[in-house]
């Protein structure tokens, strides 16, 4: 069985209780859940939370020599084309952001990151096929949870844009 935030107690520096935090004043139908198997890789993953592999979705950011940031939402198991991001969003020259900046930017680590509740403001796109789902799941704020998440929340509460950024990973 699973185990959902409300059943466990946080310290109020952890990043996923900020999310926690972040769910409950967003007022949206997201809860953190903590996977109770392995969850290392995205089939791992779907395999013990019990959904689809095109459920579970990473959130990279990237950024530039300026120091401009994106943020992508996509499938996990799809690859992200860092062209297409880098078109979409107008910003030049985007590499994968360092895990400092992960940090720095966002409020949560490498691995940990989710898709919504960041400290700072960066464009993010959503990928066309994480719409194509009811309810994804991403990272919760730590590298051991989960955010379940609509959708929607994740493009209304980014203030995103959609857009087909990826392609079938080799």
């Amino acid at each position: 069985m699973q185990k959902t935030m409300s059943t466990v107690e946080r310290a109020d520096d952890d990043p996923a209780q900020r999310l926690v935090t972040y769910i409950a004043d967003a007022e949206i139908d997201a809860e953190i859940v903590f996977p109770d198997g392995p969850s290392s890789t995205v089939a791992e993953a779907a395999a013990t939370l019990g959904v689809k592999t095109t459920q579970i979705v990473k959130s990279i950011l990237f950024e530039n020599r300026n120091g401009e940031c994106l943020l992508v939402v996509a499938s996990g198991e799809r690859r992200i084309n860092r062209q297409r991001a880098i078109e979409v969003s107008g910003l030049p020259g985007l590499q994968l952001a360092s895990p400092e900046t992960v940090l720095k930017m966002s409020g949560f680590p490498v691995g940990g990151m989710p898709p919504v509740g960041h400290h700072g403001r960066f464009p993010v796109i959503v990928d066309r096929g994480v719409m194509e789902e009811p309810v994804v799941f991403g990272g919760g704020g730590r590298t051991d949870e989960v955010v379940r998440i609509l959708p929607a929340d994740i493009l209304r509460l980014n203030d995103a844009c959609i857009a087909a950024v990826t392609e079938a990973a080799s």
